[in-house]
This record gives C-alpha cells, structure tokens and sequence, in this order.
C-alpha cells in the first residue's frame, strides 16, 4: 500500500509506513544510497544497501555516466524511463543538471521511437491504459490510479503519435514524455500527474500483426461508437477527478478539434496540439517580429498543414492580430493555408468548417499560376502572396525547397520560417540550409532540435519550437489560480509572456526563444501572466499578484531529497 505522504524539497518528515524493499520499491520515496545510517536503522534497510551513505550530487554523476555508456538513443530512453520507474528524485535531478542534453530523449524526437518500441520496452506500470472492452467500468479503473491527489492528466489515443502516426496502445509513451516535463519545467508534483491512453484498437497492421503488442487486438473503433467512449470518459473524469485539469494529446484532426469544443466548457481542460502550438507559435513570432523590427499586425502568414495543429496556429495568430488593430476581415485575408490538396479557396468543397475560415476567394487567385494537378500549391503561394512568415506543420520533410526559401526571401528583408513537423526526418527544411539560402537573414525556429549553425563567422543558436515552453507553465498556472476553466485569453497571454523573453531581441546570434536552462524561471512569469488572466476573466479566484507569485513559487517542486525523522 502507497505512503500517504509525499517528499517535499529540503524539508522533514516523518517516517514512511513502508520498510525494507518495500521502500526500495517505491519510486517517489527511494533514496537508494543516499539514506542515511539512522534512516537504515529506522527504515530496515541495512543489508540492502551498500554501506557507503552518498549525496544526491554523487548518485546523479553515476547516473549520468552510466548514460553516456548507452550506445544508441533508444537505450537512453530506456535508461531514463527505468531510473524515473526506479528513484524519481534522482531521476528529476538527473534532468535538471542536463536538460539540454536529456530533454530530447525523454521526450522530442526520441520519445516517438520509444512509442514506436513500446511493447518491445516494456517493464513496469506507469498510469493508466483504459480499454474499449472496459468502456463500462472507467470509473472503477481511474480509481486503480497510482496516487489519490491528481492535478495533471495527459490522454491520448495513440492516433496520431507526432509524425509516425497510429501507435495504438504504444501511445501511452507520450502522456508519460508529457508529464516528466510537467514536473521538470512546470514544476507540478510527479505523484500528481497521470498518464492515460484511451485504447481503442489501432489501424496500424504493423502493431496487429506483433505478437508483442500489449494493446488491444482491433481495429479503432470510430463513429458514434467512438465519441460515446469519449463521452464516458470525461464523465468519469468529471465524477472521480473534477477538478484535475485534462489535456488532450496526439488526437487525429478528425477527432481533436470536435473533442475540445464539446467539452472545453465543461471541465478544466485544452488540447496541446491545438492551443498548445499555437501558443508556443504565437511567441515565437511575437520574437521574431520584434527582433525584425516590425509588426504583427503588417505580417503575411503562409502554413503548409491545414490540420487541427495548423489551424491552430492560425487562429490564435489571427486573434493576436486582431488584438493588434486589425478587424477580423483583415486579420483573416492576410492567412494561406495549403494542404495536401494546395490552397485553401472557396472554390473547394472538402473543406472542414474550421478550415473554411481561411478559404481565400477563389477569384483572388483565379490568374495565379497553377501546379502539379492543377493546384494552387505552396510555391504559388509564396511566389504571388509574398509571406513574411513561413510555417510548417505538414510532416512532408524537405517541403521547404531552395526554390521556394530563396523566392521568399527575395521578397522579404526578414524572413521567418518555422519547420515545426517532429521527429527530425519530417521537418520541412534543415536550419542550416534556411540560413544559407538567405544568406543569415532568416529568422528560424523549429519543431525537432537541431545544433547550432555555423555561417559568415556567426553561429546561429536554433529554437527549437517545442510545445514545452508552454504546458508546463500553463498548468502551473492552472493549478495555483484554482482556474475553472481554460480560456482563449489565457493561452494568448501565454504566447505574450513567452515573446517577450526571446533572447533574440538583445543578440541577433540568440535563438528565439529562451535557453533551456532557463524554462523554470521563465515558466513562472508565464503561470504568473495565466493565473491573472483567468482571475480578470472571471474563471478563477481573486488574489493579488504578488500573492499568486508566492504561490507559484511555492508549488514549483524541486527534486531534492527530504530527511526523514521519528517526530
């Protein structure tokens, strides 16, 4: 049975229930060799460790060069995910002290081969798998839940796991990548987050046909049946958890935007891949606009990916806009959105009603040059609507061709162009290649971490445009606002927060966004500018703001160690 307490950072506590191995075993509250001789005494753990009594600061240097011996990225993940399984205190600090290094292979690009190979990795429970066949017991399984106090879950149903696509029940490795970052960044306390996959078969023949898949053997189950699943689980959630904040992860765009406008006003809740992006977008731009000493507002905006995630993005950069000075006819005109099937006009009849929204007329483009199959494709577009800003968000790797980079930029003083598509073989263009196509005039930030660019004796530090520098703050801010609800405003001043911290502003060889070893920092400025604006929108209670900061501050978990004594 779990202790009903949890560690907090350079304080006492009494001792745990558990002894022995059983205390070993149990992740949040093994120290391993840095217990004490009186806690070994106490604790019943002498013999079952090794005699010489260590500091965290010594644990975290073995730990770091039994990583450095791992061969290949799957194995770091695999090292990581069993130290988290194992002491999550060290694990935590292990990050902290190497963020830069660690936090892609915890999460992006390396988590999607950890999806990938789920079932092949696979050692111990982590959160929780909720399956269609138990689709009338989700109550009674969200209440088999690790830990009774919850302020985050991270869900998905392994439809669309970044750029690989449907991962089935391998999906889960998302929500836990999700909610390590939660807890290193954000701050939000490990035994208080929750991953969960919604297993609802997988279409992916490759996962079927595994005699090690550990999800459910069938087909995804879609239509009514589907949202009916959906539906019992936030009622579940809104029974056994109702004031948990639920973030929806890696959803299809089929399914994604319908989901959380059925339910965003019902409970505590948004999803990353919409508002999350799009947040994360926004502030880059917000950056890059400043550093290219211009205006939102005067922007032109070309996204190559009409889906949840680029739609996404364009409706909160058209809302910024707005909030800048333009009327929303004026905001909307200045967006082309290309998919699969060229640009969004109103002349095309599969449009969704989002997508419809920035469906140009089609006698705006009716003498523009056409492409292969007669479409109005991406180099059109940037050939006669001459973008400022360049967004990827297609899956499509290499997308941003020469050609179409050095037409942008003979357009433009100032291009910024952002191939945000994960893992790193799907990202639209190379850094190094924008940089030499422009000459160094390129602003650039992308979805998959790239090293720095050497070019005409700068070297170019490149953002990588990663949803992280904006859940884990947002959550924090969730949670220390007691917010009911997540609102348009608060993701807006998200993105506001973020902008105005780009290193970029002050150095022109600064990356666009903030360094990695400052996201804590940062983070509370973002939570802090989220839990105002829900109290000023009326969704969370008042308080001062120095008083939501000390709160912030305070929530924010450090992974150190306690003492643990009889009193």
């Amino acid at each position: 049975m779990a202790a009903t307490f949890s560690p907090v950072h350079e304080g006492l506590l009494p001792l745990p229930h558990l002894r022995g191995m059983d205390l070993l075993d149990t992740p949040l509250l093994n120290k391993g060799t840095a217990f004490s001789n009186e806690e070994r005494t106490a604790l019943n753990l002498h013999g079952l460790l090794p005699p010489q009594v260590e500091s965290l600061k010594e644990q975290v240097g073995r730990a770091y060069r039994a990583f450095q011996r791992k061969n290949d990225d799957l194995e770091r993940h695999i090292f990581l995910r069993a130290l988290q399984d194992t002491n999550e205190v060290l694990f935590y600090r292990l990050l902290l002290d190497h963020m830069e290094e660690m936090m892609p292979v915890v999460y992006t690009p390396v988590v999607a081969l950890g999806c990938e190979e789920f079932s092949h990795i696979y050692r111990r429970p982590r959160g929780l798998f909720l399956p269609y066949p138990l689709r009338d017991k989700i109550p009674q399984l969200l209440q088999n839940r690790p830990n009774p106090e919850v302020d985050v879950i991270v869900v998905t149903d392994g439809e669309r796991i970044l750029g690989i696509g449907d991962q089935g029940a391998g999906g889960l490795g998302i929500p836990i990548g999700k909610l390590s970052l939660y807890t290193l960044i954000g701050g939000i306390r490990p035994e208080r987050t929750l991953p969960i996959a919604l297993d609802v078969g997988t279409n992916n023949t490759q996962r079927l046909r595994d005699p090690e898949y550990l999800g459910w053997r069938h087909e995804r189950v879609t239509g009514p049946e589907y949202y009916e699943f959906i539906q019992r689980f936030v009622e579940a959630v809104k029974e056994v958890l109702p004031h948990t904040c639920l973030q929806w992860e890696d959803f299809s765009a089929t399914h994604a935007r319908p989901i959380l406008e059925r339910y965003r006003d019902q409970l505590l809740t948004f999803n990353d891949d919409i508002q999350g992006t799009a947040a994360v977008v926004l502030g880059v731009i917000r950056g890059a606009v400043a550093v290219a000493k211009s205006t939102l507002k005067d922007q032109t905006v070309a996204i190559l990916g009409a889906g949840s995630a680029g739609v996404g993005v364009a409706d909160y950069l058209r809302s910024a806009m707005v909030e800048d000075g333009l009327t929303d006819a004026e905001a909307r005109s200045r967006f082309w959105l290309v998919n699969s099937r060229g640009l969004l006009h109103s002349g095309r009849t599969d449009l969704s009603e989002e997508q419809r929204v920035y469906a140009q007329p089609s006698e705006r483009v009716a003498d523009w040059p056409r492409g292969a199959g007669d479409r109005v494709g991406l180099a059109e577009v940037v050939h006669e609507a001459h973008p400022t800003i360049l967004i990827g968000l297609s899956t499509l790797g290499g997308s941003f061709t020469q050609a179409i980079v050095r037409d942008m930029a003979s357009h433009v003083r100032r291009p910024i162009i952002l191939p945000l598509s994960n893992p790193t073989a799907r990202s639209e263009a190379r850094p190094e290649d924008l940089i030499s196509w422009t000459e160094g005039r390129v602003l650039v930030a992308t979805g998959s971490p790239f090293p720095p660019v050497y070019y005409g004796n700068h070297t170019y530090r490149i953002a990588q445009c990663n949803n992280v520098y904006v859940f884990p703050a947002l959550g924090l801010g969730l949670i220390a606002s007691r917010a009911r609800r997540v609102t348009d405003g608060m993701i807006l001043a998200a993105a506001k927060t973020l902008g105005e911290h780009a290193p970029a502003a002050k150095d022109p060889e600064a990356p666009l966004l903030p360094l990695v070893h400052d996201l804590r920092a940062v983070a509370i400025e973002i939570a802090l500018s989220v839990g105002l604006t829900a109290q000023g929108e009326g969704v969370a209670p008042s308080t001062l703001p120095s008083e939501l900061r000390e709160r912030i501050q305070a929530l924010q978990w450090t992974p150190d160690y306690p003492r643990y004594t009889r009193e």
